[in-house]
């Protein structure tokens, strides 16, 4: 917390400072790495740094367009490993947790952009085992989890909510398990945003803490146009 300050600065230079920049950007950055109060963390601390990456990006200091996959498969991955380290840790208590009825205690991003990865078009070099080749079924199979595990967001995600749980996974997320019975990743893709706005974006306990400023603000935003990523 001390030293964040002085963190961002090097990151947004002093003319975007002097514009209130670091004002804007605090409140995200603080909220991304759980509440040292309660010491918990949950998708709503995870919806922080997403809301730190938008202002980066608002502020022109990342650029989708060029960046979108370093941001998504690297730097987003990156902090979820941060934080799955300081989970088991200081073993933090899931923030807003429902139990085996949430498709995770702690995040949600993994498993949505995941779903994008694997639904993703394939590039120009056709892999016999590219990553859209795989079905959501199999995340119950071993062999394929070992195989996929550091390239899929998804199949990451789903191990290690296994290692943080004991018994099978229809038991302890019923959720995740009902989802791989879904033939297209496509389906489970465009589900997930739909759970993400009515479990997160939606929930008053998770948007009661959010910081609404000059850039992120409660105004109405405009539909983005939609860009297939080729992956």
């Amino acid at each position: 917390t001390e030293k964040a300050p002085s963190l961002l600065q090097t990151v947004i230079g002093k003319d975007l400072c002097d514009k209130g920049a670091l004002q804007e950007l605090m409140p995200y950055f603080l909220g991304s790495f759980g509440n040292p109060t309660r010491i918990d963390y949950g998708t709503g601390h995870e919806l922080n740094f997403m809301a730190f990456l938008s202002c980066l990006s608002h502020m022109k200091l990342i650029d989708l367009n060029l960046d979108a996959r370093i941001i998504g498969l690297k730097v987003f991955h990156q902090y979820i490993i941060l934080m799955r380290e300081l989970q088991t840790l200081y073993w933090l208590e899931p923030a807003g947790s429902k139990g085996v009825w949430g498709i995770d205690d702690y995040n949600f991003i993994p498993l949505l952009w995941g779903a994008a990865q694997h639904s993703s078009e394939k590039g120009l070099k056709k892999k016999k085992n590219a990553i859209q080749n795989v079905t959501p079924n199999e995340i119950h199979s071993a062999s394929v989890q070992k195989d996929f595990v550091k390239d899929s967001l998804y199949f990451e995600a789903v191990a290690f909510v296994c290692t943080m749980k004991t018994g099978k996974l229809a038991e302890h997320s019923p959720i995740l398990n009902d989802i791989s019975a879904i033939p297209r990743w496509s389906k489970v893709h465009s589900g997930l945003i739909k759970m993400y706005q009515g479990e997160v974006l939606a929930k008053f306990p998770i948007m009661q803490h959010f910081f609404f400023g000059s850039i992120l603000t409660l105004d109405a935003a405009k539909k983005p146009e939609r860009k297939k990523l080729v992956l």
